[in-house]
């Protein structure tokens, strides 16, 4: 299924997709038993940064999944959507069934990653399908796993050509007749999009509005009206949470010093970095990292 990655600079360890013996690359449909009988409670339960999309969806039970610091409840026709570069935990997977489809992100073609913005780190993690659609949805992960199964019924080629096509269907349903867990997000414009791709490679050189507008070719006023319009905040909170998102990934999950993250994250000093931090959450890195190991109060 995966295969784990880690060295001397990777403080999460990075779970790639490996795929399975005599399978076509790219795409894996697996039942939760499955995954428990290949991958220990403990493993699932500690951290782990996956470099490929996953869809889990129950049919029976209840399962606890933590993405990025919130813990999501799934529930037989609810779908839970983890994204590349999300650090997610598994809960206790004993009284769940389900199913898993791991997926990376070019095997699918071009429209269909826009049509489904796949490459939206922003987009809602659990997703529960509109009444009417419930159904076309549990049919198309049906029918994907079946094709996956089918291995050797079809020459490869077509058989990879069909699976994308299924898997197309199914990430495009759940993009569109899904509501996230809270209210429904308006549609991004141009604008706000290059904003959020720009900063995905950039947070940690810059945390300034003017810097981002000047490589999209906006004025920081344009930024902020587009930021605000979509994700309901100005454009330097946006870059702002972004900051702190990792920030909270690097203390929760590695044993690097204030020091060595700041530096990481592009801050002057530690000093600098600290007062950053609690400025936007309350609480020092350290006492931060504290309260999510249990070592603190809460």
């Amino acid at each position: 299924m995966v295969k784990k990655r880690q060295d001397a600079d990777r403080e999460i360890p990075e779970i790639s997709f490996a795929a399975p013996a005599g399978t076509p690359a790219g795409v894996e449909v697996l039942t939760l038993a499955d995954l428990r009988d290949r991958v220990s409670g403990e493993r699932l339960a500690a951290p782990q940064r996956p470099d490929f999309h996953q869809l889990i969806t129950l049919t029976g039970g209840t399962l606890w999944h933590t993405v990025d610091f919130t813990s999501y409840a799934l529930e037989p026709g609810s779908w839970l959507w983890v994204r590349p570069g999300q650090v997610q935990q598994w809960g206790d997977l004993t009284h769940a069934e389900g199913t898993l489809i791991l997926f990376r992100q070019e095997f699918l073609d071009p429209a269909t990653t826009a049509g489904a913005r796949t490459e939206d780190p922003h987009a809602p993690v659990l997703r529960r399908p509109l009444p009417e659609d419930a159904q076309s949805l549990r049919q198309a992960a049906d029918h994907l796993a079946a094709e996956f199964q089918a291995l050797g019924r079809l020459p490869l080629e077509i058989h990879m050509v069909a699976l994308r096509h299924l898997l197309a269907v199914l990430v495009l349903r759940l993009a569109h007749l899904t509501a996230p867990a809270g209210s429904p997000a308006p549609e991004p414009d141009a604008i706000y999009l290059g904003f959020r791709d720009v900063l995905e490679t950039d947070f940690a050189r810059t945390r300034r509005v003017e810097d981002y507008a000047e490589v999209l070719g906006y004025s920081p006023r344009t930024l902020a009206r587009a930021t605000l319009a979509t994700a309901g905040l100005g454009a330097k909170e946006f870059i702002d949470r972004r900051v702190v998102l990792e920030a909270r990934r690097l203390l929760a999950h590695s044993d690097h010093s204030a020091a060595r993250i700041a530096d990481r994250l592009g801050f002057s000093s530690a000093t600098h970095f600290n007062k950053y931090f609690h400025q936007r959450t309350g609480r020092t890195p350290i006492a931060f990292r504290d309260m999510v190991r249990g070592h603190g109060p809460r």
